[in-house]
């Protein structure tokens, strides 16, 4: 089995660091192809306005000046292009990709192009207790438990143009009580912060920050699962169709 690694953490990631070590015991044939600098919160954007350019850094190891959903385009359409991968993995992100990060998320992203592109594709994500933690963030639970998570994946019948989000709980590897499979969750968008100063020239400037987590109520989601100590599984689709309003609109155009 061949496989891709990405994030959106940037080349030197201590994440891509632990989602190379947790691929080595799914297989010796690994590719990394990530951005050359951290592109969180890059979503699925794509870089048409400038070049992009490949640095390597070692066998099978390489870096694209782009988001993560160039470094995927990179490696599915050029440095792989004649040994196509059969799995791709991304992460594992510093923070959370939980609810509606999944829109913003540069992760879960560069999973969503390698499912657009037909290849298996899964994020991966730890979460963390608190804010300003940096280059301190614990990985012991997605380390402990990555393999066990995507060995039950490799061989699971997911449909076409689908990815799995998966989240590991912000405790030590020993607490974490196990797997979940769960829906996406919604938050109050009302957590949004934003942080605003001045420069030494005195121009404004403004940070985005977020507030305390408001979850939906009495749901069993990605974000009540992390929050009681579980790995949080959870199969998303590209299809942004509303089937149920379909019909509705159809009628308000007759």
């Amino acid at each position: 089995m061949r496989i891709l690694l990405t994030n959106d953490d940037g080349i030197n990631a201590t994440g891509l660091k632990v989602l190379e070590t947790i691929a080595r015991t799914l297989s010796d044939d690994i590719w990394t192809v990530a951005p050359s600098e951290e592109q969180s919160g890059a979503g699925h954007s794509l870089t048409l306005t400038r070049p992009l350019r490949i640095r390597r850094h070692g066998e099978r190891r390489f870096s694209v000046t782009g988001t993560p959903t160039d470094a995927v385009m990179m490696g599915l359409a050029r440095i792989m292009k004649d040994c196509q991968p059969d799995l791709i993995l991304s992460g594992v992100n510093r923070g959370a990709n939980l609810a509606e990060d999944v829109t913003y998320s540069g992760t879960v992203s560069a999973a969503m192009e390698g499912a657009l592109a037909g290849v298996r594709s899964i994020a991966l994500s730890q979460v963390y207790a608190r804010e300003g933690m940096g280059d301190e963030v614990p990985f012991s639970a997605a380390q402990a438990w990555g393999e066990r998570v995507l060995r039950p994946l490799l061989d699971a019948p997911l449909a076409a143009r689908t990815l799995v989000n998966v989240n590991f709980p912000a405790v030590p590897a020993a607490a974490v009580k196990g797997v979940r499979v769960v829906s996406q969750g919604l938050r109050d968008y009302g957590r949004l912060q934003i942080v605003s100063n001045r420069d030494p020239r005195g121009y404004e400037y403004h940070w985005f920050g977020l507030g305390p987590t408001v979850e939906t109520p009495a749901q069993s989601t990605d974000l009540e699962a992390v929050a009681e100590g579980y790995v949080a599984v959870t199969p998303l689709h590209l299809d942004l169709t509303h089937f149920d309003s379909l019909a509705m609109l159809d009628e308000a155009y007759r």
